[in-house]
């Protein structure tokens, strides 16, 4: 008998990567040197011997001995609002208003629109940690109305121009929503609900400038490593538009939309029922407790530290709120709450609890739990905690002052809310905070900002490991939209999506993860 009659035939496959140092991130944690993909998915994964003796493909990617790890998924982030980001002002690391306001000249200069948006101040960068107010931007542009967000979303600066377009005055009121005053005169500033009473007569953005605004992102995060996005709130538009475009291949990130609250809303997707394509799904509302912490907006049980008397705001009525968790609750939908403050955490857990009594496996989630009372953790072992681990490092210079001594050790305590359950979806709410998903890496376990502070990190009693981070950003997070059997993971039958990192991120020191550079994104097995 002659050898070659020995021999097996090899399977034939799309592609082949050996000689890569590979996290599978399986239930073993297991490591592998080589996999094989077919028609989009792992077929095989092993050591380069197990996988050359058993399949050719023309398509070979020797990875040269670099790091491979599943597509990232950022569970909670603003994907489309980002793609319009890249059409607005950034005012993201102003040190000061007179900054914000040169950043808005400037880009007018070089745009000249009938209507300004930019989004990113922070008063708590400024050496003045006040509001900004209107006067500057009402000299500067007296025809032209601007609307300036904050980092967090939960406040504006609108300049008098805006203003008039909701015929906004000193005697107007919304429920959720505070209009500043400031000497018996408008600021300008907005806080949460308030925001619509001038952006719901802002102009309408075209079909072609939500698609430009997809793809735009969409390029920004495959060059970051991350194949899947949770969008925290989508209209029925805007999801329809991100459907037609996968469907005809323009978009081929995978993402996984929340749908933004509302009555109407509501009642169409419960009539509709769940979308679940390869790359779209949709399964998911996202409500709003309350506001943010950094403007005060987020509601507390005791008065903030640093504004006695000043509870913060609840945005939805708990009537409308209890109302719409037991609608969900009856569907197959899953229900994901905005909420900062110990309060809004804890009406939330409380109304969860009592809803889904009985009901299991439905990975309802609370996006932030930011701020939790010492005897709210217990409800998280039913509840999944989708967190922003970047929050804590961006906030750390003043959420003491905000909270307190005492309160402050229940705020950001990633360990304690991934023991509770088990799990925990890691993201980085961007544009909020930067797209770079190896800063939230960074910022869970060494819980510093880029210049190391504080020395030996903070409240490092509640930093993540390594693996549990890269969990967090890959299976849990596809756990908590019900996709871990489809990605999260280098494993056979899982759709292809990885990435080729040019450092070891799980061995390489702490402080140089934020400089990890991605080599290659692959979705379906292909490069993007």
């Amino acid at each position: 008998m002659s050898c070659l009659s020995c021999q097996t035939s090899k399977e034939t496959v799309d592609s082949i990567i050996i000689n890569a140092s590979v996290y599978t991130v399986n239930s073993n944690f297991d490591k592998a040197e080589a996999f094989a993909i077919k028609e989009g998915k792992f077929v095989d994964v092993g050591t380069n011997a197990e996988i050359q003796e058993k399949y050719t493909s023309e398509t070979i990617i020797d990875a040269k001995d670099q790091t491979v790890v599943p597509g990232l998924i950022d569970a909670h982030c603003h994907f489309l609002g980002m793609g319009f980001n890249q059409q607005s002002v950034n005012l993201v690391g102003t040190k000061s208003f007179d900054e914000v306001v040169q950043r808005v000249v400037e880009f007018q200069k070089e745009k000249n629109l009938n209507y300004i948006v930019g989004r990113g101040w922070d008063q708590n960068d400024w050496d003045i940690k006040e509001f900004p107010n209107k006067a500057k931007l009402d000299s500067l542009f007296p025809n032209t109305p601007i609307s300036l967000t904050r980092i967090d979303g939960h406040a504006i600066l609108c300049n008098q121009a805006a203003l008039g377009l909701g015929k906004v005055t000193v005697n107007s009121k919304i429920d959720g929503g505070e209009v500043v005053i400031e000497n018996g005169k408008l600021s300008g500033v907005l806080i949460d609900n308030a925001e619509n009473l001038v952006m719901n007569y802002w102009p309408k953005s075209s079909r072609q400038d939500v698609v430009n605004a997809l793809l735009d992102a969409q390029k920004v995060c495959f060059d970051y490593g991350l194949t899947t996005v949770d969008d925290a709130g989508l209209s029925p538009e805007s999801i329809q538009i991100i459907d037609s475009l996968q469907q005809v291949g323009d978009l081929k990130i995978r993402i996984y939309a929340m749908v933004s609250a509302s009555k109407e809303n509501l009642e169409y997707y419960l009539n509709k029922g769940i979308t679940k394509t390869d790359r779209l799904n949709v399964r998911s509302f996202k409500y709003y407790a309350d506001g943010a912490l950094g403007s005060r907006g987020a509601m507390l049980r005791a008065p903030y530290s640093d504004k006695p008397g000043h509870f913060g705001l609840l945005v939805t009525d708990l009537e409308t709120f209890n109302d719409a968790a037991q609608r969900i609750a009856n569907s197959e939908f899953q229900m994901n709450t905005h909420a900062i403050g110990d309060s809004a955490n804890h009406a939330v857990l409380q109304t969860y609890s009592k809803v889904l009594n009985g009901k299991s496996n439905r990975r309802w989630r609370v996006e932030h739990a930011q701020v939790i009372s010492p005897e709210d953790f217990k409800y998280y072992n039913d509840i999944i905690p989708s967190i922003q681990p970047t929050h804590a490092t961006s906030d750390m210079y003043w959420a003491e002052d905000r909270l307190g001594a005492e309160r402050v050790k229940g705020a950001y305590a990633y360990k304690q809310l991934l023991n509770a359950y088990g799990k925990v979806a890691l993201g980085t709410d961007f544009p909020v905070e930067q797209v770079s998903p190896f800063l939230t890496f960074y910022a869970a376990v060494a819980r510093q900002d880029l210049e190391q502070y504080p020395d030996g990190g903070y409240q490092m009693e509640n930093a993540l490991t390594r693996e549990e981070t890269l969990k967090g950003m890959t299976i849990w997070a596809a756990y908590s939209n019900f996709e871990e059997n489809e990605k999260g993971s280098i494993e056979v039958g899982k759709f292809a999506d990885f990435i080729i990192l040019d450092t070891d991120i799980m061995t390489v020191d702490a402080h140089q993860i934020p400089n990890i550079k991605v080599v290659k994104t692959f979705v379906d097995g292909k490069e993007q």
